[in-house]
């Protein structure tokens, strides 16, 4: 099989449920309408959605549902084909945003201004105290860079970021690029505007020209 061109990018997405002061995630829309959409508006070329996965905004109470996404990415994969590129993608919601923001890193920090949905609320508390203290960041290995240049250019309003926010954004996002990096597939984290500031078909539009991308530059 070999001739027909490099292997598919698995993806396995998630997004997030409701959480204090957005009663509507707009990522839980996206994720849960991502095969659907691609499905009926043609899927891009050298992309394989593996999983689409909602989970609870939650820092320590949401870990297992977290793992078991995570490690499944990799589970499946092997029974696919040790030649399957696997990018973890994640989506967030960032209320006060009028564009989209692709994130480069995370920090091994929480710092909740708000109780999770589990009522957690850690203050300057390292994510993963084995990897030291509450500075040190995780970086994507992905090209964020030419990433949101690439959308840039489809006419996406889109920026780098290096900030991920301190809340279960960047809580999620740690432990991805952590797992990431131990299981030799990538990890990226998104964050969306809500469907107020910009509609629900161009978040679709977006969502399925980041694949798009993504699968082009792996």
């Amino acid at each position: 099989m070999g001739s027909e061109g490099p292997p598919a990018v698995t993806f396995h997405v998630t997004g997030f449920k409701k959480f204090h002061g957005v009663s509507e995630n707009p990522t839980e829309t996206i994720v849960n309408n991502l095969k659907k959409y691609l499905e009926k508006n043609g899927s891009p070329k050298g992309v394989t959605i593996g999983s689409c996965t909602i989970l609870e905004t939650a820092g320590q109470g949401g870990l297992v549902p977290l793992y078991q996404t995570l490690q499944s990415a990799v589970t499946k994969d092997n029974e696919q084909s040790s030649f399957s590129k696997v990018i973890l993608l994640h989506f967030g919601v960032n209320s006060g945003a009028t564009r989209f923001a692709i994130e480069y890193q995370a920090l091994n920090e929480a710092t909740f201004r708000c109780p999770d949905e589990m009522g957690w609320k850690p203050q300057k508390v390292p994510i993963i105290p084995a990897d030291g203290g509450i500075s040190k960041a995780r970086k994507t290995c992905l090209p964020v860079d030419k990433m949101t240049k690439s959308l840039a250019n489809m006419g996406y309003d889109v920026v780098t970021s290096d900030d991920a926010g301190r809340f279960v954004c960047n809580y999620v996002y740690y432990h991805s690029l952590r797992f990431a990096e131990q299981n030799g597939i990538k990890s990226v984290f998104v964050h969306v505007p809500l469907f107020l500031t910009i509609d629900e078909d161009t978040q679709m539009q977006f969502a399925a020209s980041l694949l798009e991308v993504l699968a082009s530059l792996y």
